[in-house]
């Protein structure tokens, strides 16, 4: 039994190390950008790593994530590439967007790579992307923590952005919260059709979602 758990390991790995080897910079079919609720991940994991998003004077609502190249299913990651990453200069600038500037530098090392621009450009590509969704005012005005269904911030985001369409965006949850709003974009940013392993809407009718700080 041992040795057939351990072949089974090594091909895994051998897989792993095959799929990885197929990802090329520059090649993918669109990007999602990733915008998370900061005070839902201040609540469940930010405050506990005292993080500077964390802080009240910093008054974030919706943050960037990441912009991150996909394909039709699945996607690309830790891409070769020999493209020069992003200076010290422009990971800080994206702090006002990202919460920290250490995120964007993770961002570019994890998914940038793969969009075959350097980091530079990436991270200007990235708040671009940021920019062109308007993110809706309404939820910036809660006083207090509610429990609501997780369809309510998608239909915020509609109606905030009539170019996006449903199955265009999905919203995620995490630990009973609001966490990500996920928008497909094209290579040029225009808003497009997720692909079917992209669309993971959280069902949750009573998803917390706290008030900026």
């Amino acid at each position: 039994m041992r040795w057939i758990l351990a072949a089974s390991a090594i091909c895994a790995a051998f897989l792993a190390i095959a799929a990885r080897a197929e990802d090329v910079a520059g090649r993918f079919d669109y990007y999602v950008l990733a915008l998370s609720w900061s005070p839902n991940w201040c609540a469940r994991e930010g405050d506990a790593r005292d993080a500077e998003q964390c802080d009240p004077a910093r008054d974030l609502g919706w943050v960037l994530h990441g912009l991150w190249p996909q394909y039709e299913r699945g996607y690309p990651k830790d891409c070769p590439t020999d493209q020069y990453g992003p200076s010290r200069h422009s990971a800080r600038a994206m702090a006002d967007i990202m919460g920290a500037d250490h995120q964007a530098k993770y961002q570019w090392r994890k998914h940038g790579r793969c969009s075959g621009l350097d980091g530079e450009a990436y991270l200007a590509l990235s708040r671009e992307a940021y920019e062109t969704v308007n993110r809706p005012k309404v939820l910036r005005r809660l006083d207090r923590q509610v429990a609501l269904p997780a369809s309510v911030i998608e239909e915020a985001f509609l109606k905030a952005n009539p170019d996006l369409k449903p199955d265009m965006l999905t919203v995620t949850c995490k630990s009973g919260q609001i966490a990500e709003v996920r928008i497909c974009l094209s290579k040029s940013l225009v808003p497009r059709y997720c692909g079917p392993d992209a669309v993971r809407d959280c069902k949750m009718e009573d998803a917390l979602f706290a008030p900026i700080r």
